[in-house]
């Protein structure tokens, strides 16, 4: 498959899948973390029409469009204006609005939830599909991650582990906080590259238009 990873500087989810053997590339507008030549510095949105098999946006902006962020848009942070607020959440919406309805068969997007500004100004909105823990996938941590998906199906827990440790949301202030708390598990990772795959070779029933938030919410 030729896979494209937006909004990834890491490269984890990129190794994941080269190592089985895919044409799998980064993309962001850092570099690359690993100083890989298989990542592209720059926007994403510019490659999108690049003739690619499947579209993994590993962690888009989302400080406006998340949930627990909503507070801002009515009593924004020292050093912001409310008009800068929603300037930003009208931005992370179209970015967002942009990998949704790329021209691309199979798309994946990892975010938290959304509130409902964010989910009227993105095109085409659909509710997320299926959401996971990385204790599912052989971390003993805790941190949900919802995935927004387009003719793929939904991970399968691959190694549940005991631990329920929220590790990325206890990190402590910092100048990378923001790199670290966006960085991917290797596991959920692995299980994408593994199983995805299988859906575009046939071996895995497609799931176009199963979303059922609730049913996953269970699950997870």
């Amino acid at each position: 498959m030729k896979v494209l990873v937006a909004c990834e500087f890491s490269g984890t989810v990129r190794n994941a899948f080269l190592a089985r053997g895919h044409d799998a590339w980064s993309c962001d507008l850092l570099p690359s973390e690993d100083g890989s030549n298989r990542h592209i510095q720059g926007d994403a949105r510019d490659y999108l029409g690049d003739g690619w098999d499947l579209l993994l946006v590993a962690h888009p902006p989302c400080t406006r469009l998340c949930n627990s962020g909503v507070r801002w848009l009515t009593k924004p942070p020292i050093g912001k204006t409310i008009e800068q607020i929603w300037a930003e959440l009208d931005e992370g919406a179209e970015l967002f609005s942009a990998f949704w309805n790329a021209p691309i068969e199979r798309i994946a997007i990892e975010n938290p939830i959304m509130h409902k500004h964010a989910k009227s100004r993105i095109v085409n909105y659909r509710e997320f599909a299926q959401s996971v823990q990385p204790w599912q996938f052989g971390h003993p941590e805790t941190k949900r991650t919802c995935l927004w998906l387009k003719n793929l199906p939904k991970l399968v827990p691959t190694n549940i582990v005991d631990g329920r440790e929220a590790r990325v949301h206890r990190m402590s202030p910092g100048p990378d906080r923001w790199k670290e708390r966006s960085r991917f598990f290797t596991g959920i990772a692995n299980a994408m590259a593994d199983q995805w795959p299988r859906s575009f070779f046939g071996g895995l029933p497609q799931y176009a238009n199963d979303n059922n938030p609730e049913e996953a919410v269970a699950a997870a």
